[in-house]
């Protein structure tokens, strides 16, 4: 594993936390970097909303069937795309700049000594209608992801997922 990548392999789904409150300057730059994400034709399409009231974290939790550690993390982190100001307004830009935004999050949390996990909302329809209902989107506004964060309190090993079977050079 090349030591300048470790960043990159230490980054792991983390779904314990600490009770342990996250600060805002570290909130500031996590958003930050997630925002310094790529984006077709620099549009910039994303909106996160940061939760931190349990109450509203546990009521994100109960509509996605994955994310019950919401309900013990610091902070969560919902990252939404606004259909008007995607490149062309193309859902498969917002898809993937949205995408883009939340790896960068997720590097962020790990490189600052915090842990995340991606809970996938789009294209689940009941999992992005209960958020529009619980945060009272526009309509131009698609939840793409949840992420729960804060300080981990377990420590997976670094790894790398290589397949050389995935791996095709010139052609397939």
């Amino acid at each position: 594993m090349n030591p300048a990548l470790a960043p990159l392999f230490a980054r792991r789904s983390i779904r314990q936390y600490q009770a342990k409150p996250v600060p805002d300057p570290v909130i500031q730059d996590v958003i930050e970097a997630a925002m310094a994400a790529p984006s077709a034709n620099a549009k910039d399409p994303w909106e996160i909303i940061v939760v931190r009231k349990p109450e509203t974290l546990a009521q994100i939790a109960a509509g996605l069937p994955y994310g019950k550690m919401l309900g013990h993390a610091p902070v969560g982190f919902v990252v939404c795309g606004n259909l008007q100001r995607v490149n062309g307004q193309h859902l498969s830009y917002l898809l993937q700049d949205c995408s883009a935004c939340i790896e960068n999050l997720l590097l962020a949390l790990s490189m600052l000594g915090l842990g995340g996990v991606w809970l996938g909302v789009h294209p689940r329809e009941d999992r992005i209608a209960h958020l529009k209902q619980l945060f009272h989107l526009p309509e131009e506004i698609i939840p793409i992801g949840v992420i729960s964060a804060g300080y981990p309190a377990e420590t997976p090993p670094p790894r790398t997922r290589f397949n050389a079977a995935h791996l095709h050079h010139e052609q397939w």
